[in-house]
């Protein structure tokens, strides 16, 4: 067996530096139509044929709905300071908008309370891309209407749980929700319209704004922020066309969300590019967006490599490749890091998600002991994640905390159970956990990590 990778210095991290680990509601939590949850658009996209890899669905998933209590305790058992969730929209609010559902609400606080309990600060996710289905057959984020719905949901989660969770996070990944789902058509709802994606992503940072605006009018102490998905983006060739395809690229799934929230404006090359495609602006909207945060996460899992005729094929990159055919390339993160913090006028910066899928080979115990899962190149990835950030800290990045995706293996959208990405593997047919390699790292760097704390920490840090 390889061994393992070495543990990153601890003098590298700030004393009161975040470790966590992530998950998403409709990933893990099954119980589809369980006490009063209404349909969200993840639901109906899995009903459609060829939709998902597998021909599977969310119905089930991990069962975390009913095995809360027995996750949380793994979490524990990892030793870590955070745990990022997400509120299931649907199962709190069935329709979006109008009475609230007792019995959803009563779930995600029993998780809050839960997780105060074993000594685990709550990162709250309020939407990780479950919009409620009778939202969208409203017209979802490409109508303006969904703005105020979200900001309305926003603040009845905070009066119910805000005191107790240490972050609000508005939206996960909006171009995800934006380009795959309204313009590619891979994800939820499953829309094919250029025009219907840049409108869902204006709307769904006007939505952001807006909510962060309101929150803070009713009292909220939690740190509010919102959740990039970003990589570095580079021309595979030198030639100008290339060059050009990868500015384009950059401005499109990079400038295009940071330029609105932290300059008040759209980058002008991708407007005009838009052309009629370009999103529907009203006065003040802009102003709104920019409204100021604490933190901004990011979601890192690779560099992207663009070529004006689409020849670059990452299987010639001389980089080893994950099981979604995503190059290994820690370097990119300590890139993209520095990258933002000179770019632009960044709060407190989290890596909110950072994993790998492989293909997991589970070892089955035997004399009463556990399985086991060898999951060495998903454990040398973390690694060398973490050292990336590291790096980024040691360039004067304002890091403030670093979150494995994910906990458990899960519900990978199109791709079904056929990707891994859980540093605890899930048997799906009985649902037992058993924790990978990559888990059991995590938690002896963690252990290390915390022996190095002098003093301890004695305040919730964000």
């Amino acid at each position: 067996m390889n061994p393992k990778p070495p543990f990153p210095a601890p003098q590298r991290f700030p004393k009161d530096f975040v470790w966590g680990v992530a998950t998403s509601a409709f990933q893990i939590e099954g119980a589809a139509t369980a006490d009063g949850k209404g349909p969200s658009i993840w639901d109906r996209f899995c009903q459609q044929p060829g939709a998902i890899a597998d021909a599977s669905n969310g119905d089930v998933a991990c069962d975390h709905y009913h095995r809360w209590p027995a996750d949380l305790d793994l979490i524990q058992n990892l030793g870590v300071d955070a745990y990022r969730f997400s509120i299931s929209w649907p199962r709190v609010q069935a329709s979006g908008h109008g009475a609230f559902n007792a019995a959803g609400l009563d779930f995600y606080e029993r998780i809050v309370d839960g997780l105060l309990e074993r000594g685990i600060r709550p990162y709250l996710t309020l939407n990780h891309w479950d919009l409620p289905q009778a939202l969208q057959d409203e017209g979802g984020w490409a109508n303006r209407s969904t703005v105020q719905r979200f900001v309305d949901y926003a603040c009845a989660i905070d009066r119910r749980l805000g005191r107790r969770v240490a972050a609000i996070t508005t939206h996960n990944e909006p171009w995800v929700m934006a380009v795959l789902g309204h313009e590619t058509g891979l994800f939820a709802p499953g829309q094919k319209s250029r025009a219907t994606a840049m409108q869902a992503a204006h709307h769904l940072l006007l939505s952001h704004g807006l909510a962060l605006q309101a929150l803070r009018a009713q009292g909220c102490s939690s740190r509010l922020g919102i959740v990039l998905n970003l990589s570095p983006i580079r021309a595979a060739t030198d030639s100008p066309a290339d060059q050009a395809q990868a500015r384009l690229e950059d401005g499109r799934a990079v400038r295009w969300y940071m330029d609105p929230l932290f300059k008040g404006q759209y980058p002008e090359d991708v407007w005009q590019h838009l052309g009629a495609d370009a999103p529907q602006v009203q006065a003040g909207d802009l102003a709104a967006i920019s409204t100021p945060m604490d933190f901004l996460g990011v979601n890192y899992y690779t560099r992207s490599v663009v070529s004006a005729d689409g020849s670059w094929d990452v299987k010639n990159s001389g980089k080893a490749l994950t099981d979604m055919g995503w190059e290994v390339y820690p370097e990119g993160l300590t890139e993209l890091l520095v990258r933002l913090h000179r770019d632009w006028p960044l709060p407190a910066l989290y890596v909110k998600e950072n994993g790998a899928a492989f293909k997991d080979e589970f070892v089955p115990g035997s004399a009463g002991q556990p399985g086991r899962v060898h999951d060495v190149a998903r454990t040398d990835y973390i690694a060398r994640h973490i050292s990336a950030v590291a790096d980024a800290l040691a360039q004067g990045v304002p890091m403030a905390g670093y979150m494995v995706w994910s906990l458990l293996d899960n519900f990978e959208w199109a791709s079904g159970y056929e990707k891994r990405f859980g540093i605890v593997h899930v048997d799906y047919a009985t649902q037992q956990r058993t924790l990978k390699d990559s888990a059991l790292w995590y938690r002896d760097f963690l252990q290390v990590q915390k022996s190095a704390r002098q003093p301890a920490l004695s305040t919730v840090a964000v």
